[in-house]
C-alpha cells in the first residue's frame, strides 16, 4: 500500500492564496474543483445519468460542492469515510436594489450574513465578488479584488462615549459602505459597473449573489512567523485541507485497490445561517450524491443501508483557542492552543455530535498520522455554537465527529491561526480517510 506524502508549512503557505482567490462560495468550491481537476477528478453533471466506474468526480452546485473517489473493485455496499466543512462565512452581503445614498455619499445597501463581529468591518478596504446570472441562463464569477468600498466609523469627536460605553451599531444605519460621491442615487449603477468590469453587455445581467471582503492579503505574524492571520479561516481552512486530503489520498491509490473505504469531501454553503437550503448541510445534496454512487455501482436499498451504517464523517470547522486577554470565558480544564494540533469538540446537548466511539475515530487517525490533537468544550456559563456534525448524523444517520482549528477572532472580517495546525489538520484527515 502506498501511502499519501505528508503536509508539512507549504501547505500552509498554499493555503494562503486560496483563502485570497476565494472572497465567496462560488470562488472557494471553483478553486477546490481546480485543485481536485489537477489530480485526477471529474465534473459530472447531476442531470446526466451516472455511471459506476472507478475515479475522482465531484458535483458543483452553487457555493456547494461533494467529491468523492471509487477505488478499483469498491463494492456496492463500500462505506464513505467523509470530511464535512463549509464554504460561507459572515459578511456584508449586497440587496436587491443596491444602489443608496445621501448627503452627496454614494452608498451600496447592503443585509447582515450570518454572524459577524461587525466592528471588524469598519474602516476596513472593501472588494466586492459574487455570482452574476445573465440573460441567457447562465452565471459569471465576478471578482472586484480591490479597494471599492469602505464602512466609515463615526469619528470620536461626535461620540466621546466610545471609549467609556463601547461602539453600539446599529445593523440597518450604521454598515451600509461608501463607494462614491455625488448627489444623484441611479438605480443600475452598481450592475452597471459590474458589468463593464466583467466584459458583459449592458443589461446583459438579470440576477446577483454579491457579497464584499477585506482586500487585505492574508499573512505570516509574529517574530518567528508561527502564526497565520487572514479572513474566511471559519471555514475556507477546512475546505482547503479537505481538498489537499482527498486529492492526496486519490493520486496515492493510483488504481491500487487498498482503500477500505469510498473517501468523499463534502464543503456545504449556508452554515452560517442555518445551512437548510439545496446546498447546506440540511439539505439533500450529500445524500443524493451517496445513493447515486452506490446505484451507479449496481447497489440495491440494502447496499445503500449497509454503506452508511460503516460510514462516519469528520464534520471539521474552527473552534475557539484560548484567549489570553479572555480566560475566564473558557472552561477552566480545557485551553485549546494554537498549534497544537486540531482539537476535537464536544458538547453533552449535542451541539456537536461527537460522541467516545467517534473520539476513538478520530484518536485513530491522528496516532496514525502522528498528529497531536486537542479537547474542546465550553465553558458551562455559555452555551456553544454548533456545527454542520449534529445536522450531517441526524439527516444521514451516520455517525459523526466534529473536529477542527483553534483560532482566535472568529467571525471577524480578519482571523487568527497557528501556522502550522492546517498542515496537522491536513494529515489527520489523509489518515482517516485512509480508514
Amino acid at each position: 500500500m502506498s501511502t499519501p506524502s505528508r503536509f508539512d508549512r507549504g501547505h500552509t503557505d498554499d493555503l494562503m492564496p486560496f483563502l485570497a482567490a476565494s472572497p465567496t462560495p462560488y470562488h472557494a468550491v471553483a478553486n477546490a474543483a481546480e485543485r481536485l481537476e489537477k489530480a485526477g477528478f471529474r465534473q459530472v453533471a447531476e442531470t446526466d445519468a451516472w455511471e459506476g466506474t472507478s475515479g475522482g468526480k465531484y458535483v458543483l452546485r452553487g457555493g456547494a460542492l461533494v467529491a468523492w473517489y471509487v477505488p478499483e473493485g469498491a463494492e456496492p455496499h463500500t462505506p464513505f469515510r467523509i470530511v464535512g466543512a463549509h464554504t460561507d462565512s459572515p459578511n456584508l452581503r449586497v440587496k436587491p436594489r443596491p444602489d443608496s445614498g445621501a448627503h452627496g455619499w454614494r452608498q451600496v445597501a447592503v443585509e447582515i450574513y450570518g454572524g459577524p463581529l461587525l466592528n471588524s468591518w469598519l474602516d476596513r478596504d472593501l472588494g466586492l465578488a459574487g455570482r452574476l446570472s445573465l440573460r441567457d441562463g447562465s452565471t459569471r464569477l465576478v471578482n472586484i479584488d480591490r479597494a471599492l468600498l469602505r464602512v466609515p466609523q463615526l469619528a470620536v469627536h461626535l461620540d466621546r462615549s466610545v471609549s467609556t460605553e463601547g461602539l453600539k451599531l446599529d445593523k440597518q444605519r450604521h454598515l451600509q459602505p461608501i463607494w462614491g460621491l455625488g448627489e444623484e442615487v441611479r438605480d443600475g449603477d452598481l450592475i452597471a459597473f459590474l458589468e463593464e468590469e466583467s466584459g458583459l453587455a449592458a443589461g446583459e445581467v438579470t440576477g446577483w449573489d454579491l457579497m464584499t471582503h477585506s482586500v487585505e492579503p492574508p499573512s505570516y505574524l509574529g517574530r518567528d512567523r508561527e502564526l497565520l492571520a487572514g479572513p474566511r479561516m471559519d471555514n475556507l481552512l477546512s475546505v482547503h485541507a479537505g481538498t489537499a486530503a482527498l486529492a492526496a489520498v486519490a493520486t496515492a491509490d493510483a488504481g491500487q485497490p487498498y482503500l477500505p473505504y469510498i473517501p468523499v469531501l463534502a464543503a456545504f454553503d449556508h452554515e452560517e445561517n442555518g445551512s437548510q437550503s439545496d446546498t447546506g448541510a440540511d439539505g439533500p445534496l450529500l445524500g443524493s450524491v451517496l445513493e447515486r454512487s452506490v446505484f451507479a455501482r449496481g447497489g440495491s436499498y440494502e447496499d445503500r443501508a449497509r454503506a452508511f451504517a460503516g460510514t462516519v464523517c469528520l464534520s471539521s470547522d474552527t473552534g475557539h483557542a484560548i484567549h489570553p486577554n479572555y480566560a475566564e470565558r473558557h472552561d477552566p480544564t480545557h485551553h485549546p492552543r494554537a498549534g497544537d494540533g486540531p482539537i476535537l469538540k464536544v458538547n453533552v446537548n449535542n451541539r456537536y455530535a461527537t460522541d467516545g466511539s467517534g473520539r476513538a475515530v478520530f484518536a485513530a487517525a491522528c496516532e496514525k498520522a502522528g498528529v497531536p490533537f486537542q479537547s474542546f468544550v465550553s465553558n458551562n456559563s455559555m452555551p456553544c455554537g454548533t456545527t454542520i456534525g449534529p445536522i450531517t448524523a441526524a439527516r444521514h444517520g451516520i455517525k459523526t465527529v466534529d473536529i477542527g482549528v483553534a483560532i482566535l477572532s472568529m467571525h471577524s472580517a480578519r482571523e487568527l491561526c497557528g501556522a502550522d495546525d492546517p498542515f496537522l489538520l491536513a494529515n489527520a484527515m489523509v489518515a482517516f480517510l485512509e480508514g
